[in-house]
């Protein structure tokens, strides 16, 4: 009866989250990307591209660190016990992100750049944790793909967001035309989305004095943001093996 109840509870949850993700891009938000993207065509393609490398690696880094996955699970658990562990998870996560950013942010500028790779870093991990406790290999090229686009859909505009849940949502059909490497993923669109989403979040984190506070709170809610809407869509992957 209980996970009957939880059942119930995942699917309302869900629903509401769908409605979120798939919701039309608003005025502001129009805008605000329309800015960007001014700012960004502005910007050389070489400093485009020098950039698109260094998070390319630095994510490579993570995915490829096999040392780092975690077991799987007991196959025994029901999905209300797997989540009950993903949300400790994700909690400890961040909390720990929080304290990464509020001591680079009370660095200044130097060490507030320095949290760029080590906040990256506590959100992949994060991910990793999360697939395997819904017992999913994280060892596997397509798994881990599957969180580079997890990922990108946390960390994107509205309009790239209603673009790229269809593929979460019908991942078994569509992970057969997905890149066949790493090298072959789009890694500049990747960084874009990611530029964009965290740089008014982040940006007050290079500021001396509030710099500290504001690192805390902004690595706080985006790791949450970021274990929201990873648990969501393994919700759609298991909803859809019921």
């Amino acid at each position: 009866m209980a996970d009957e109840n939880y059942y119930h509870y995942l699917e309302a949850e869900l629903s509401l989250w769908l409605l979120e993700v798939k919701k039309s891009p608003s005025i502001f938000g129009r805008l605000s990307h329309g800015i960007q993207g001014k700012i960004n065509s502005w910007i050389p393609e070489k400093i485009h591209k020098a950039i698109s490398i260094a998070i390319e690696n630095m994510v490579k880094a993570v995915l490829v660190g096999s040392d780092w996955v975690k077991p799987k699970p007991e196959e025994s658990l029901s999905l209300m016990q797997r989540e009950l562990q993903i949300r400790n998870r994700i909690k400890w996560y961040r909390n720990t992100a929080s304290v990464e950013g509020g001591l680079t942010g009370a660095g200044g500028i130097l060490l507030g750049l320095a949290d760029f790779p080590a906040f990256l870093t506590i959100k992949m991990k994060m991910l990793f944790d999360i697939a395997a406790l819904y017992g999913y290999d994280a060892k596997s090229y397509q798994e881990r793909l599957f969180l580079l686009y997890v990922f990108q859909l946390s960390f994107s505009s509205q309009k790239r967001r209603n673009e790229l849940i269809g593929l979460i949502e019908n991942w078994e059909v569509y992970q057969k035309d997905l890149p066949k490497s790493f090298s072959e993923f789009d890694w500049k669109t990747f960084q874009l989305d990611y530029r964009d989403y965290i740089d008014l979040a982040k940006l007050a984190q290079l500021i001396p004095v509030i710099g500290a506070p504001v690192g805390a709170i902004a690595n706080y809610k985006l790791t949450d943001h970021l274990g929201r809407y990873a648990m969501n869509c393994y919700r759609l992957r298991w909803q859809s093996k019921i």
